[in-house]
């Protein structure tokens, strides 16, 4: 995992060695494993965790997770960084999503997208980071191809997710990059649990297939490996 990450963000130019990226992890294990590597790399990181308070006492406690997570996994590191002596920076911001949404006209999904991608810009400056990095792999490449598809689009949207973009509420933030677009979730579950031994939380709400997203992510739990990572890759020549 480590090289495989290592390799991608030097041909996609994401990342200079030793610059410091702005994480965000939501205590799952696709963001658990994205800090994980890049603290690996020998990437400066700063962790951004949103408590969107959507499902109760699941909320807080991904909240909680996530801090003893960045007080603790810096010390699995062989040598640890001045910067690490006192845990990774962490920086947390508590939303009423609802409202934001109720007043906005928006769904909740699209709520907790714009509040979370405007603090990232936001917090980017604030810590001089050089880049957002977000967790998205190669099963989140097919769903946004797929239901591109099942909207109706063009070459654009075959494309997908870049592994670089704009952030999309803050064009003047310091760019977006995903660097597990290089691997799959099933991958990022046997690295962090048979390889890193470090656990994660599961978020209940992505079982509820009425989202649209959940609906293709079951879908696409019947497809092979193999096929993930083909139309993942059609994204990315494209």
């Amino acid at each position: 995992m480590l090289r495989r990450v290592k390799k991608y963000i030097a041909d996609k130019a994401l990342l200079q060695d030793g610059e410091k990226v702005l994480v965000c992890v939501s205590g799952g294990a696709d963001s658990v494993a994205l800090l994980d590597v890049l603290l690996r790399a020998g990437y400066e990181c700063v962790v951004a965790h949103c408590n969107f308070h959507l499902r109760g006492e699941e909320s807080d406690r991904d909240e909680a997770y996530v801090r003893q997570l960045c007080s603790t996994l810096g010390k699995r590191l062989k040598t640890l960084p001045a910067w690490l002596k006192d845990g990774i920076p962490l920086y947390v911001k508590h939303f009423d999503t609802t409202a934001h949404a109720a007043q906005h006209k928006q769904s909740i999904e699209l709520a907790a997208r714009e509040l979370r991608y405007k603090w990232f810009a936001e917090l980017a400056a604030e810590t001089a980071c050089n880049a957002i990095a977000v967790a998205h792999h190669q099963n989140d490449q097919a769903e946004t191809i797929l239901m591109n598809i099942r909207r109706g689009c063009g070459l654009k949207g075959l494309s997908g997710m870049a592994p670089k973009s704009k952030n999309p509420y803050c064009e003047q933030s310091v760019p977006v990059i995903r660097p597990l677009l290089c691997t799959t979730h099933d991958y990022i579950c046997h690295y962090l649990r048979d390889i890193r031994k470090i656990d994660w939380v599961e978020d209940s709400s992505n079982k509820d297939t009425t989202y649209r997203r959940n609906a293709i992510r079951a879908e696409l739990a019947q497809w092979s490996k193999a096929e993930i990572e083909h139309l993942a890759t059609l994204g990315e020549r494209l």
